[in-house]
């Protein structure tokens, strides 16, 4: 997980910095440094092209290119003090110097839908589509308290049928008003949910997906020396009841043995050669005994769509484009109560990537992390290409430039501000890890 983000992030930090060198460069702009990690107090290496020195940092917290003539994190007050120079990023006219300022967030932003268009290419696109829930969903916490039940059928939201979870799920989490079409014994409803039911959801258990397709129990393989060899269950049962309670999901049977841990229960299973017997087995401290069940594609049907070259690009763009609109979407939610507990730092987000290497999950989040520092870098906070932005649209306005004080004061404040948002981020990654979460 930590080398794939660390991968991850080189490739984005280089991609982005390089949109801002490209510019400096087609204005005619000196670049002084570029630089992958930062190099506060030594470097790893470097080698010098031209008026350029390339090298790696040992703070590995992103990348930076120096533009001559420019106030940034380099803080280099002592250049800004002698006469301009016609090479400076300061003696360009406001419309180059705003483009330097939005190359890395325009690289970044092709960077996604490029990822995507070659991922659609390659692995086209496979998914389960919702109609596939014939025999009902199993539904989080947060869900059931909004009035669902294990065993309802989603059909879709607000009168439009939905294709996938994602689509429903989105629908449920960003649309304001928000009533899910259901099936429940064969009676169609709906439920409607409140206005603000995302600060239910994220309230609720991370680890819970909204709502998943109902499977049962039917064991695919057994751990070795886990809780379940050890009282003799074998691949192929199916687990009845768990605790004296019917678990006609494998969701269900998941809840049981996570209210029960660190106890004995008493398991019913249907043997696959026949026959039926009860077992006591001791759940862990995890809850869990130690078993795999078999993998949803047993009882569903996934859908497959193979994409040609061309056919992927129009693909690739479409996923990008819904990506960044959900992540905007899901921005305002940060600032909430609720959202500001889910704020994580570089613990978060090699989460993101699975425990095994694998290179479809690698290129999709590289993807959508860019869609993030695009979005990110936005922002008009000053230390950011967003607050550099700010300035220059604001003196592009009203003719009026700032003075190189203000920038300077300007670039202070972001830093410490971006500083205290690292250190916060990081430090409830810390948190959630003592505690166990």
């Amino acid at each position: 997980m930590a080398l794939q983000l660390l991968l991850s992030l080189s490739i984005l930090v280089v991609t982005h910095e390089l949109g801002h060198f490209l510019f400096a460069k087609l204005f005619k702009i000196k670049v002084e440094k570029f630089f992958l990690f930062f190099d506060a107090g030594f470097k790893l290496f470097s080698f010098k092209k031209g008026e350029t020195e390339y090298g790696v940092g040992w703070l590995p917290l992103g990348g930076y290119v120096k533009i001559a003539g420019m106030i940034d994190e380099s803080m280099d007050t002592d250049q800004m003090s002698q006469p301009v120079q016609e090479w400076e990023f300061r003696a360009k006219p406001a419309w180059q110097r705003a483009l330097v300022m939005a190359g890395g967030i325009m690289v970044n932003l092709i960077t996604a839908p490029l990822i995507f268009w070659i991922m659609a290419y390659s692995y086209g696109e496979t998914y389960l589509p919702l109609s596939e829930g014939r025999n009902g969903f199993d539904f989080s916490d947060v869900m059931q308290g909004a009035g669902f039940r294990n065993g309802d059928i989603v059909i879709g939201v607000n009168g439009r049928v939905c294709e996938t979870y994602k689509e429903a799920a989105n629908a449920i989490i960003f649309e304001d008003t928000c009533t899910v079409d259901i099936v429940r014994r064969g009676e169609a409803m709906s439920i409607k949910l409140p206005h603000d039911f995302f600060r239910d959801i994220l309230s609720g258990d991370d680890s819970q997906a909204l709502f998943a397709f109902r499977v049962p129990t039917v064991v695919d393989s057994v751990m070795a020396g886990s809780p379940a060899e050890a009282c003799g269950m074998a691949k192929g049962d199916s687990v009845i009841s768990a605790g004296y309670v019917s678990t006609p999901s494998f969701y269900e049977f998941a809840m049981v043995m996570d209210s029960l841990k660190g106890r004995e229960v008493s398991i019913v299973v249907a043997r696959v050669g026949g026959g039926v017997d009860t077992l006591d087995v001791n759940v862990g401290e995890d809850g869990k005994v130690g078993i795999y069940n078999c993998p949803p594609t047993r009882w569903l049907t996934p859908k497959t769509i193979e994409y040609s070259l061309w056919e992927a690009l129009p693909a690739g763009v479409m996923k990008g484009k819904d990506l960044l609109v959900n992540y905007c979407k899901q921005l305002p939610m940060l600032f909430t109560k609720e959202g500001a507990t889910k704020v994580g730092g570089f613990g978060t987000i090699a989460k993101m990537f699975p425990s095994r290497w694998n290179w479809q999950a690698f290129w999709f989040n590289t993807a959508f992390l860019a869609i993030i520092l695009a979005v990110m870098n936005l922002l008009p906070i000053p230390g950011l290409d967003g607050g550099h932005l700010l300035f220059v649209i604001i003196e592009m306005i009203t003719g009026y430039k700032a003075s190189d004080r203000v920038l300077e004061v300007a670039q202070t404040i972001g830093m410490g501000l971006i500083l205290l948002l690292v250190v916060y981020a990081n430090g409830a990654d810390i948190v959630r890890f003592i505690i166990g979460k």
